[in-house]
């Protein structure tokens, strides 16, 4: 498969491309919009700046986990190939599955949704608008992503560099002229089940840091991915946890915990606005909005990959059309299309929250069967045929899987209904392996 792919797929995208898509793809709406949520959940900003920085250590340690099964199986397709080498045939595709039809549409029509929001506010466009808007930014960047690789790993990168601006402006107002209290505030109203809730604040961090295992579907466009793939993992996500412990940091030494409660999913643009004024606050929140786009292009870029990769090795209806490269550009166009046709229809009819609590659940169940892989490839590849070693083995891929766990579990408790629901859509591919497959 690999020698096929270097036949057809540019291996254009160096360290600094990986990287810029590794931060491009986790920092996008999740720290703008999801303070209210975290801080609702936790109750306190102590507790909210502890789930920040455990939702860190979490994706991280399962960051290690994978850079040390991706850096042995770089090809292109990420978390799919991973099920596929660990598991056999039936779990690469529903986890392949899983992404394509759940996963990958929802975090793109998510995003779509929190950038129709901003653009409507910035613009002025009436409230009906807002859908339409998120459905034509889920087009236009899948348009774009219909160029070469280069051209969006560039856009990745101008738009990671012109994100670290509002970032840097949110934690250096905070830091020096905030006036609050960062720690120790109290909501004025609080739940009765304290710790239950800081179970759930921490999977709402999770939204905001997820994106870091994209990445590993361009292994089949990156150079020298044994080396490239797990560094550009680790680093970013290092990089991504202390700047969100630092943005939170930096918005409740400025606002006080019950307004930034009480104004929800528009805390962020109302802190640019209570920090820099008017003009102010409007280019802060245009640096806002480039970050979602270059969220949402790293998502386009890397989710239809692994739709490619399913149809390359014939798994899914009409895989002659979707494994489809185009001859000059070398992409695949058509799941891109599709892709971006299942998270327009999305952004119509789901609500955006409710979009990113699905998808997290659907991820983290392959997630904790990949982790598990580390120590079966441990007891068959030996130390020097390691490309990378996941540090603090076993202990660092044991935190991975108890905090995936954790996911899990917090979700069947919290949302049992869009547990239900994700899961039979994944079993519903189930006919389409077998009708494939059969003999």
């Amino acid at each position: 498969m690999e020698k096929n792919e270097q036949v057809h797929l540019d291996r254009s995208i160096d360290l600094f491309s990986a990287l810029a898509l590794v931060i491009g793809t986790v920092i996008g709406s999740g720290i703008f919009f999801k303070q209210a949520s975290v801080l609702s959940y936790s109750h306190s900003t102590t507790m909210a700046l502890l789930a920040w920085f455990l939702g860190g250590v979490l994706t991280l340690t399962s960051g290690l986990t994978i850079a040390e099964i991706g850096s042995q199986m770089p090809q292109t397709g990420g978390l799919y190939i991973y099920m596929h080498n660990l598991y056999g045939k039936v779990w690469g595709f529903l986890s392949g599955w899983m992404q394509i039809t759940v996963y990958g549409p929802a975090v793109i029509a998510a995003l779509g949704s929190y950038l129709a929001i901003l653009l409507q506010a910035f613009f002025g466009f009436p409230a009906s608008y807002t859908p339409f808007i998120g459905v034509l930014s889920v087009i236009l960047i899948s348009g774009f992503n219909f160029l070469s690789n280069r051209y969006g790993s560039a856009l990745q990168i101008v738009t990671t560099l012109c994100k670290l601006i509002p970032i840097a402006a949110i934690i250096v107002f905070g830091l020096l002229f905030g006036d609050q209290n960062a720690v120790g505030q109290v909501l004025a109203e609080r739940s009765s089940s304290v710790a239950g809730n800081f179970g759930v604040a921490i999977l709402a961090t999770l939204f905001a840091y997820d994106g870091w295992i994209l990445i590993a579907n361009m292994g089949g466009e990156i150079k020298n991915p044994q080396k490239i793939l797990p560094l550009a993992i680790v680093l970013g996500l290092s990089a991504v946890l202390v700047v969100y412990v630092l943005v939170s940091y930096s918005i409740f030494k400025t606002m006080p915990a019950d307004m930034i409660a009480r104004y929800g999913e528009n805390a962020t643009p109302h802190f640019a606005e209570m920090a820099f004024g008017k003009i102010g606050g409007k280019i802060l929140n245009i640096g806002i909005i480039i970050s979602i786009v270059g969220c949402m292009n790293g998502k386009v870029m890397t989710i239809p990959r692994i739709m490619y990769a399913m149809a390359k090795n014939n798994e899914l209806p009409f895989s002659k059309q979707l494994a489809y490269l185009n001859k000059k550009m070398h992409t695949p166009m058509v799941s891109i299309s599709v892709i971006a046709i299942i998270a327009s229809g999305m952004v119509l009819t789901v609500d955006a929250d409710r979009l990113t609590e699905i998808c997290i659940f659907t991820i983290y169940c392959f997630y904790v069967m990949t982790f598990f892989g580390i120590f079966k490839l441990r007891k068959t590849t030996p130390s020097s045929k390691r490309p990378f070693s996941t540090p603090l083995y076993p202990l660092t891929p044991i935190v991975a899987i108890l905090g995936a766990a954790f996911v899990l579990v917090s979700e069947l408790f919290s949302d049992l209904s869009g547990v239900v629901i994700s899961l039979v859509i994944v079993l519903c591919g189930l006919p389409i392996y077998y009708y494939k497959n059969r003999v």
